[in-house]
């Protein structure tokens, strides 16, 4: 099952378009991670997997074909968006009671013993928590309706180191425990590569690639060595992004397979989430391109 799922789907704004030609199928039991710049389409996106917009183009599903926003896919979908709307006037305690009120399905007794185990006090109002105690609270409203799928825009954007790995380590706890499939946004590349395990990249309202991490670092390299033969095998390589410094040529590559013989004078390396994820968003398209990037579009200076 495919707990998002997209054809041709675009979003318009007068003139701008925030999301184009997005085709992608993201599976259950993942933590999935749309990253990209700011403007990139993620939260475009998002939004219209919950239900809060539509489409100007294409199609969008959740939940192994559920139209976003039916009453089957509100049940199914918990959503915590990038400022964690909360009342600041009410109580904890209230929240709790009104989110109940608002919810056809809500496990209360799971979100107070949550919030217990945090140290986060009911009878305090929601807007004297601290940010890290807020971002905690809008996580624990959305996992006592017992989703299926966690939607999560980015939700660590404004939180310290400490705050950012306890709530990632609140979401991983749900996911393994209640089997719930996660989808966050984020360009916090360090925090992801500890926890996604598929990966979406964005860049200017479109998809660059998308699939599962290990298949995707397996199938990309980076391969050194002299910069005056970077030109000649750029022609022949798979070149998704390339790099000179000084004598030195550090070209990421796609490969057809891990037998792809290294050229004669250079080394292959590994390549980590973070270089794979930097490299598709200085060049947007390069996911696409039938043949190899072209080293002159590719090269930058030191």
């Amino acid at each position: 099952m495919n707990v998002i799922e997209a054809a041709g789907l675009g979003k318009r704004y007068g003139s701008t378009w925030a999301l184009r030609e997005c085709t992608l199928a993201i599976p259950d039991g993942h933590v999935a991670a749309l990253v990209g710049p700011n403007g990139a389409g993620k939260t475009t996106l998002l939004n219209l997997a919950v239900g809060l917009a539509t489409p100007t183009a294409g199609t969008v599903s959740v939940l192994g074909g559920t139209r976003p926003g039916s009453p089957a896919a509100l049940d199914g979908i918990a959503f915590v968006a990038q400022d964690a709307p909360l009342h600041a006037n009410l109580s904890v305690a209230d929240t709790l009671h009104l989110t109940r009120n608002l919810n056809r399905r809500f496990d209360r007794g799971y979100a107070r013993a949550r919030l217990d185990e945090l140290g986060i006090p009911l009878t305090r109002k929601a807007g004297k928590l601290s940010g890290g105690q807020q971002a905690q609270l809008a996580l624990t409203l959305a996992l006592g309706r017992r989703p299926r799928l966690l939607v999560l825009d980015e939700p660590m954007a404004s939180l310290d180191p400490l705050a950012r790995h306890d709530f990632m380590a609140t979401a991983m706890t749900a996911m393994a425990d209640d089997g719930v499939s996660v989808v966050l946004s984020s360009h916090v590349l360090t925090e992801l590569e500890r926890v996604a395990d598929y990966l979406v990249l964005m860049s200017r309202g479109s998809v660059q690639v998308a699939g599962e991490v290990d298949d995707l670092l397996a199938s990309h390299r980076v391969l050194t060595g002299p910069a005056a033969e970077a030109g000649r095998y750029a022609e022949r390589l798979a070149v998704v992004h390339a790099r000179r410094g000084g004598a030195q040529a550090h070209l990421l590559i796609r490969t057809n397979g891990s037998t792809d013989p290294v050229p004669p004078g250079w080394e292959a390396h590994p390549v980590s989430l973070e270089e794979l994820a930097l490299a598709y968003l200085r060049e947007p398209g390069a996911a696409s391109l039938p043949g190899p990037v072209r080293a002159e579009r590719t090269e930058v200076s030191p």
